[in-house]
């Protein structure tokens, strides 16, 4: 026979669990999953204004080189991951050794936060997260912005962290209008909690109700 106050705890339990956690400082959530810290962005600092140049002068290097061919792409959502090359290649030109980062496993990894690990010329580590906008989203409430746990974090070593975003516009290609330079030291995000099911689980045979096929 079921427990009902067992059962109830676990309702309850659970429904805390679906509450949304709102407002974490990113700094907060980077260190707890890494071990690592989000270096503050100091533009009095010589070397971090140095650091601040190089960044945008890579940066309008990309709008160049890509406004000269532009991206063929079917969706916008596909832009972002094209532009990567460009700004590892940038980035690299100028002495700022740029590459996917490495895991806590040791292996690249290009999914997820953050896009670019690159060094500045004064051998800091610095991570670069690259997105693409166009006007009508700026002030959209929409989710942009992700970060997810991972026994295999591609997180290891104290760093600033910078977030570049692309505005696009298409003219049979997409083509660069501009960039925003972001340093993410004082963003704040929030957590959605979400249950899942794999295909395997999801289409079981005693789930299945009915089947068709032509």
């Amino acid at each position: 026979m079921v427990d009902s106050e067992y059962v109830k705890e676990l309702e309850d339990t659970i429904a805390k669990m679906l509450a949304p956690l709102k407002n974490i400082p990113l700094k907060v959530v980077i260190k707890s999953l890494s071990g690592f810290e989000i270096l503050d962005f100091d533009q009095n600092d010589p070397k971090d204004k140095y650091l601040l140049n190089c960044l945008v002068k890579a940066l309008k290097n990309v709008v160049k080189t890509i406004n000269n061919k532009g991206i063929a792409a079917k969706r916008p959502n596909e832009v972002g991951n094209a532009v990567e090359p460009f700004v590892k290649a940038a980035l690299t030109n100028l002495g700022c050794k740029a590459d996917t980062p490495n895991t806590t496993a040791g292996k690249k990894k290009s999914s997820g936060y953050p896009d670019i690990v690159f060094k500045d010329l004064y051998g800091r580590d610095n991570y670069l997260e690259c997105k693409t906008f166009n006007q009508e989203d700026l002030n959209s409430s929409l989710r942009t912005f992700y970060l997810s746990p991972s026994s295999n974090f591609k997180i290891t070593t104290n760093a600033h962290h910078f977030l570049v975003s692309f505005e696009m516009y298409k003219n049979r290609k997409f083509y660069i209008k501009g960039f925003k330079l972001l340093t993410l030291e004082k963003l704040k995000v929030d957590v959605k909690n979400e249950f899942n099911a794999n295909n395997k689980e999801l289409y079981k045979k005693g789930n299945i109700l009915f089947e068709y096929y032509v």
